[in-house]
């Protein structure tokens, strides 16, 4: 029998609720259609968002929201997102399914948009095809109070009152799409890109996030961060506040025609095997970090994580529209418990993306919308945000796979402490085998289940589409026993559990 040993008396930090962030890039029907429908659709909506996705996304708590991408953050230009929409620049999104980007949806209206949810803001600047002007005079428009021309134009533009940037990526995969540079070249340009993201309204400060690296090139963060500091305090407050890491569930390499939905054993535990290697990620980029800031001032942002499959058959190739199994909610569950342990270098994370691309959480169609299996898992994790980690430990459950390069540890967990209530959050990854597991706490007194839920799908291949939309659902989970001060109860295959105590 397995045992979760949890030492509620060791907390090991705080979760930040930004972990558990959300990516929407101006990619297929993430933005027109998903989170955008204007304020002439007869979708309802408010202000042009999507009612119907806005009160989703409210139920999971996304505490955040990167925007504008992604790829296309470094051929976005932000004059041409303001002002009269019918007088707003058309575009081609090159990146994109080559569509034309009429810049309806832009500053104002991404602002109106995390009003909404009451999230957090992550605004990625132009690094790549925008200049230090742009970027500077961008953040003046969004953030400075006072008489500027800047400020003036965001008035002219129909809102008196500055708005909160909380954080703003200076550039995206620049490595890549974003510039093609080298790291040594783009370090340099982060520490003048970054000078002139100014600083307007101290009580708000503007937290700056450093292109990182994209899954194990640990030469570029070796590189990047060895140019940043280069003659630079490492200790100079908001010269870098975080790193960005990227990183893709990719069972069989990039990027094979891979299903979404048809997949057999052994394709279950490669891309289970492939959604734990973010922790060897996170490790060995961590350690990189930990010799220019030992003190870990600077967090680790994973802001692009997720499965990538096949599109959907009939779908626009670049629109990287995939459905959702509970696959997905595995993996889901394991990354999202993997950055809960490693809170003390992970401040940042979000999902890609929000609607209708990649792993989304949500699906729409027209005006019907879907809660995908990966909403779900969101919605069983969203306590542990801004609780206390505490110290927990499985042992007893094995592995689990069919190969051996490719087996998983079947049980994965976190448990945080907020307001005197314990949330533990596990995952059987095993496809066919449940598991019984005691769950055994440091103190010797009898703790009270006051919630217990459990996503699980009669079929591993099990999804929602818009004509079974409830077909896979959280439930009440009531297997569990108290004994002797010990909870006991059988893990189900595939499954994900939420178990709260006080």
């Amino acid at each position: 029998m397995a045992k979760l040993i949890i030492n509620e008396t060791n907390k090991l930090g705080v979760i930040a609720p930004e972990i558990y962030g959300h990516f929407s890039e101006h990619l297929g029907r993430c933005i027109y259609g998903g989170l955008f429908v204007g304020e002439d659709s007869d979708i309802p909506n408010k202000n042009g968002m999507r009612t119907d996705v806005v009160e989703a996304l409210k139920e999971i708590k996304v505490p955040l929201l990167r925007w504008p991408g992604g790829c296309f953050a470094d051929e976005y230009h932000w004059r041409d997102g303001i002002g009269e929409k019918s007088t707003r620049k058309k575009m081609v999104n090159t990146h994109w399914g080559g569509v034309t980007e009429d810049n309806s949806f832009g500053t104002h209206e991404y602002m109106e948009l995390c009003s909404q949810l009451g999230c957090k803001t992550y605004v990625n600047g132009n690094l790549g095809s925008g200049t230090v002007q742009e970027m500077s005079e961008w953040v003046e428009y969004m953030t400075f109070d006072g008489v500027s021309p800047m400020a003036e134009l965001r008035k002219k533009n129909g809102h008196e009152k500055a708005w909160n940037v909380d954080y703003f990526g200076v550039g995206n995969e620049n490595w890549g799409c974003g510039g093609n540079m080298t790291p040594e070249y783009y370090g340099n340009e982060y520490r003048r890109y970054q000078t002139y993201v100014r600083q307007y309204d101290k009580d708000r400060p503007v937290k700056k996030i450093c292109c990182g690296a994209n899954s194990e090139d640990y030469y570029w963060t070796e590189d990047v961060l060895k140019t940043c500091f280069e003659h630079v305090d490492p200790n100079a407050h908001g010269f870098m506040d975080l790193l960005s890491l990227h990183y893709y569930t990719l069972p069989e390499g990039w990027l094979p025609k891979v299903s979404a939905t048809e997949f057999d054993e052994e394709l279950w535990y490669k891309t289970l095997w492939a959604a734990r290697h973010i922790e060897d990620l996170i490790n060995r980029h961590g350690a990189i970090m930990d010799k220019y800031d030992p003190d870990k001032k600077i967090g680790m942002s994973v802001d692009e994580w997720g499965t990538w499959f096949e599109v959907e058959e009939g779908t626009n190739p670049g629109f990287l529209y995939q459905q959702n199994t509970m696959r997905d909610a595995l993996v889901a569950g394991i990354s999202l418990n993997i950055f809960n342990k490693h809170c003390d270098r992970v401040k940042l994370a979000c999902i890609a993306q929000t609607v209708n691309v990649l792993q989304s959480v949500l699906l729409t169609e027209g005006d019907k919308m879907v809660k995908t299996p990966t909403w779900y898992a969101f919605r069983l994790f969203r306590d542990h945000q801004g609780g206390e980690l505490l110290e927990s430990a499985v042992t007893g459950a094995g592995e689990a796979g069919v190969s051996d390069d490719k087996k998983v540890p079947k049980l994965t967990e976190s448990v945080s402490v907020k307001d005197g209530i314990m949330t533990i959050t596990i995952s059987n990854l095993s496809m066919t085998d449940p598991e019984e597991l005691t769950i055994q706490f440091a103190e010797d007194r009898a703790y009270e289940v006051i919630e217990a839920r459990i996503l699980k799908g009669s079929d591993v291949h099990d999804r929602n589409t818009f004509e079974e939309p409830d077909k896979v659902s959280d439930a009440t989970f009531d297997g569990i026993k108290a004994n002797d001060g010990k909870l006991e109860l059988k893990v189900p295959a595939a499954s994900v559990i939420l178990i709260r105590v006080k």
